[in-house]
Formats: structure tokens, C-alpha cells, sequence
């Protein structure tokens, strides 16, 4: 074996087909590369600049040492913008067209200018601390594929990133904008609902880092989706058709309710507008509005803030009925209506009942004077009456005394009776009116309060038409004295009198006159009860038949002369109500009353 290779050394023959050179080929090759890498790495690890073609996040610093790669670092990275956008998913059609992204500097996430030097002195020192045979392919790759270093997360300042990744993340997220309409003049602007969105902190850093060490200058983020409420045309329709309501009183609350519009459109065209719309666009439909005059803001300024109407009147009569007058007067006290409210006096005072305090007190019952329980209740309501008159308000149901009551002007009462009779007013304002009532010192006072509008001012007057005086009938009561008379039913005189509601302007100028109603008084008869005339008693003095009695001694005394007879004492009547005084003989036609006169 020795000898064959010493005879190839030796330039002897070889074998034909022999792989030997091949081989040695092979070695020399081998032993060349390997001395040409040992060279290049030998090179690479001797140089002070960085390798030819090397780059820092796309900024190229070949051949440049750490000082010159650190100002064309300075002057590269921090001005670079990254364009963020979300990922393009079905969801995403539901967001606002333009809402589409965002940007942010390499800056703004910490990668500043004063990073710069020691972003490159770190890179530098890694290229000079890799292993020996590490750095030629390092060259190799650099020179064939243009590969270079990235940004990592020690070439910025960590505060600084997370604040640009949380600034960031609050700008590319947006709130859900839930669909909305605006009534205008003459249309209904209606806006469709735009989804809402937004990205975790976390996952954007992420991508932000990447971008940052690639390069890259446009990247996505996936965001999460957050549906908004989508507007309903029905909605839409259910809130503002119908009638134009007026601001008003809220009676459970004590507050005002708001104003609402009246409008009416076509539901069928504003679906179809509003269906083509994009996400959070506004579309205008036609629409007939009807705005309100009154607002809660105005109502709100001028709530019961004038005195429209106000009566006083006397009360007298028993304990029992004043008790009865301020016991049904406060059952009205403090009542609000609403502009176009109707007032019951029954409804709101309710059936007078012993059970709720009322007393027996004289009463009209069937034309009779009896004591009934709420006997008196009548005053308040006749007070409210002639107040609501001197107010101008709408009265909807009146009826008068069957007898003319002393306590207010003739024509100016209003009796009710539970089950029966109802006085009733509506208020024909635009602005809400509360009734007081108060009793003081044998005095009821009524007042209207709500909102003055115009300076017109309201005095009534009365016509009598008509008067039928009553007669005085006698009644035989054989339980009285011979002789003896006594009332038992007190006389009225009747009268049809017609009122006239007067309205002036600010200036005293008669605007109209009309007829507010005319009442039938009855007229009641004085009956007084006479006791049974005296028998007369015949004498008997024994004369005979035919033969004339022998003259007395007394003188009788002459006609005329006779000493009339002493009514039995006994208690003096009291009429349920004080006659009204006599009308006088001549009446004017029409007398002025002022709402003091009682």
C-alpha cells in the first residue's frame, strides 16, 4: 500500500476511474473557502464602521461609524410615521366611513433623537461581540439579500411607548353612535347608528414593534366591534306624530312636564332614505311640524304668576255651616288645570258626608228650609263662580239658587248637590290656573292665579227682568193660642235677572258685552201659622123666653177698642238665608257690581 501511493507521489501511473483527484479537488477547495471565511470573519471583526449595506430599520448605515450612524439615526427615525389602520372585517361596515385610522411617529412611541446614539453604539456592539466564524456570514447575508438590523425594544424609551400605544389606541377606537332624529322647521333630519370599536393595548404594541423593526410604514390591527342602537322609523313616528302638546303642569310631581311637537311624514320613503344612508350619515325628510307655543323653559318663568280672578264673600249662618264652608273650600284649595282642563266642584270636593267631617245645616231641600248634612257647601261654589267670571274663564255648567242667596250679587251664584246640580268651568288659557281658597275671620276668598296674556280686565253686571213679590198665606194651627201667630215659612221675593260679562281693554274701553245667563229665582210665600179664633159664649141669666136680658153694668167697650190677645212666647225663626234687601222701586237697567260687593 505504501509503495502504490509512494509511486503516485512519485508521478507513477494511476488507476483509470480513480476518484482520488476528485477528492484532493475537493479538499483544496475546501481548505481555500474556509481560509478566504476565516479571512472575511477576520476582517468583519476588525473594522470600527458597521458592514457594508447595513441598515437599522430600513435607515442604511453601511461603512459608517457609530458617531455617523447615530446622526443619521437622529435625522431617519424619529420623524417616521406608521399608518394604522383596523382590519377590514364584515363588522366594519358599521363604522363611520372616515374613521378608517391612524397614525403615530417612530418619535411618539419612544424612539426619539436622543436614542439614537445608543440605538446605534447597541447594534455596533452586537456586530463586534458576535462569535468569530458568526460575523463573515453576517457580512454574506448583508451583501446578498440586503438583511439588516431591526428596532427592539431597548433602542426606545418604555414610558414614552406606552403612552404613545395607549394615545394611539384611544384615537383609533370610537364610541357607538346610537341612530338619532332632529325635528326642524319644515323636516326630520334622521341619522343612521354607527357601530363603535376598539383595540386592546397589548395587541397594538405588538404590531407597533414589528412595524418598528421591519420598517414597514403601514400595518393593520385587528379592533374589537361595538353595535349601536339602531333607529327605528316607527320610533321615530310614535315620538312625534300626534298633536303639538303645550309645556304644562305635572299635578303628581308638582314639576312641568315638557313641550312636544306635532309632526306627521312619510314612513315609507324616510325607511328607504334612511336604509341607503351610510353609517352615521344624516338624511332630511319632508315633514309637516307643529311646534308647541309654550316650552317647560317659558311655562317654567311665568307659572301662576298673575292673579286673574279673586271674590270674597261673608259667611254667616250656624257653627255647622261655616264648618261645612271651610270644610269644602279646602277640598278645592290648591287644584291646578291644565289649559283645557275641566273643573267639576262634585269631583273635586266629592259626596259631603259625615264620615269626612261635613255637619246638618240649613239646606234648600224641595223648596223647603231643612237642616241636611253639607248644608252651605253652596257659598264656596257661587264664590268660585263669580271669581272664575271676574278670570274670563269658559263656564261649562251653572245652575242658580232656587232662591236668590244673600251672601254674593244676584245672578253670580252657582248651587250644586251631590248627585244633583254640578258647577263646572274649563280653563280656556293657554297657561296652567291654580284656585286658592281661604276662610279668614268669617270671610271666604277665592282666587284664580295663572299667566296674564293681554290687558284686558272683566266686570258683570245684572238686569233684573222681572220681580214676583211674595205673599203672605195664613195656616190654622190649632196648637197655637186663639189668637197667636207665628212664621213657619220665611218669604223670598222671586226675580229672573240676566247677567252680562263686560270685558274692557287696558285702557277702560268697552271691547263686548255679552250674556252670560239669566236665572230664575222663585218667589216663596211668608206662611205663618194663627191660632183658632175665640168661641164666642152666650149669657144665661134665668130670663123667660122672648124676655130681653137686663143691660150689664160694664160698659162694653167700644168697637175696635177690644184688648187684643198676647201671642204665646216662644223662639224667634231663623230663615236658612237672609233676605236680600227690597229692590227699589225704580232699578236701573243695568247696575255695575265691583267684585268687593257681597
Amino acid at each position: 500500500m505504501g509503495q502504490m501511493i509512494n509511486e503516485a507521489a512519485a508521478g507513477g501511473s494511476v488507476k483509470k476511474g480513480s476518484a482520488a483527484p476528485v477528492v484532493i479537488a475537493l479538499a483544496l477547495t475546501a481548505a481555500i473557502m474556509a481560509g478566504a471565511y476565516a479571512g472575511l470573519c477576520y476582517w468583519a471583526g476588525s473594522r470600527t464602521t458597521f458592514y457594508p449595506k447595513e441598515t437599522i430599520s430600513g435607515v442604511n448605515v453601511g461603512g459608517l461609524t457609530v458617531e455617523q450612524a447615530g446622526q443619521v439615526l437622529a435625522g431617519s427615525l424619529p420623524g417616521r410615521a406608521l399608518t394604522v389602520s383596523p382590519v377590514q372585517t364584515a363588522e366594519a361596515e358599521g363604522w363611520l366611513p372616515e374613521a378608517a385610522g391612524a397614525s403615530i411617529t417612530l418619535g411618539e412611541l419612544g424612539y426619539t433623537a436622543e436614542q439614537c446614539p445608543g440605538i446605534a453604539q447597541r447594534h455596533f456592539d452586537e456586530q463586534a461581540a458576535a462569535p468569530f466564524l458568526s460575523r463573515g456570514a453576517r457580512v454574506l447575508s448583508i451583501l446578498t439579500d440586503s438583511e439588516g438590523d431591526g428596532l427592539t425594544a431597548q433602542d426606545r424609551d418604555e414610558e414614552i411607548f406606552r403612552e404613545g400605544v395607549a394615545r394611539l389606541a384611544e384615537e383609533l377606537a370610537m364610541e357607538p353612535v346610537d341612530g338619532s332624529f332632529t325635528v326642524l322647521d319644515d323636516e326630520i333630519l334622521l341619522t343612521k347608528e354607527a357601530n363603535g370599536r376598539s383595540v386592546g393595548e397589548e395587541g397594538l404594541a405588538l404590531v407597533l414593534e414589528s412595524a418598528a423593526a421591519s420598517g414597514e410604514t403601514e400595518v393593520q390591527v385587528d379592533m374589537t366591534t361595538h353595535p349601536a342602537q339602531p333607529l327605528s322609523i316607527q320610533t321615530v313616528h310614535e315620538a312625534v306624530s300626534g298633536e303639538m302638546e303645550n309645556a304644562r303642569y305635572d299635578k303628581e310631581t308638582g314639576g312641568i312636564l315638557p313641550e312636544k311637537r306635532g309632526a306627521s311624514f312619510e314612513t315609507g320613503s324616510a325607511q328607504r332614505l334612511l336604509t341607503a344612508a351610510a353609517p352615521g350619515e344624516t338624511v332630511a325628510v319632508p315633514a309637516d311640524i307643529r311646534e308647541p307655543e309654550i316650552t317647560a323653559e317659558e311655562l317654567k318663568a311665568v307659572l301662576f304668576r298673575d292673579l286673574l280672578g279673586e271674590c270674597t264673600t261673608h259667611v254667616g249662618g250656624t257653627a255647622a255651616r261655616v264648618s261645612n264652608v271651610k270644610l269644602a273650600s279646602a277640598a278645592f284649595d290648591g287644584t291646578v288645570l291644565n289649559s283645557g282642563d275641566l273643573f267639576s266642584y262634585n269631583e273635586t270636593v266629592g259626596q259631603r258626608t259625615e264620615a269626612k267631617g261635613y255637619k246638618a245645616a240649613p239646606a234648600y231641600v224641595q223648596g223647603e228650609t231643612v237642616d241636611e248634612i253639607g248644608g252651605g257647601v253652596c257659598q264656596p261654589s257661587s264664590t268660585l263662580y263669580y271669581a272664575c267670571l271676574l278670570a274670563n274663564m269658559e263656564i261649562t255648567e251653572r245652575y242658580a239658587h232656587r232662591y236668590i242667596p244673600a251672601y254674593i250679587t244676584r245672578g253670580m251664584d252657582a248651587t250644586v248637590s251631590w248627585g244633583g246640580p254640578d258647577y263646572k268651568f274649563t280653563n280656556n288659557t293657554q297657561y296652567p290656573v291654580k284656585i286658592t281658597a281661604k276662610y279668614d275671620k268669617g270671610y271666604l276668598t277665592v282666587q284664580l292665579w295663572g299667566t296674564r296674556t293681554d290687558d284686558l280686565t272683566v266686570k258683570m253686571t245684572y238686569e233684573t227682568l222681572s220681580t214676583t213679590p211674595f205673599e203672605e198665606v195664613e195656616q190654622l194651627d190649632p196648637s197655637l193660642a186663639s189668637g197667636q201667630r207665628q212664621v213657619k215659612v220665611t218669604p223670598y221675593t222671586g226675580y229672573r235677572v240676566k247677567t252680562y260679562r263686560n270685558i274692557f281693554d287696558g285702557s277702560g274701553n268697552l271691547i263686548s258685552s255679552d250674556v252670560e245667563a239669566i236665572s230664575d229665582y222663585k218667589h216663596r210665600d211668608r206662611l205663618v201659622l194663627v191660632g183658632p179664633p175665640k168661641e164666642e159664649v152666650p149669657e144665661t141669666g134665668g130670663t123667660l123666653p122672648g124676655i130681653p136680658a137686663a143691660p150689664s153694668e160694664q160698659t162694653p167697650a167700644a168697637p175696635g177698642n177690644a184688648e187684643p190677645s198676647v201671642p204665646a212666647a216662644g223662639p224667634a225663626e231663623v230663615p236658612a238665608e237672609p233676605e236680600p234687601p227690597a229692590e227699589p222701586a225704580e232699578p236701573p237697567a243695568i247696575v255695575v257690581i265691583p267684585p268687593s260687593e257681597e
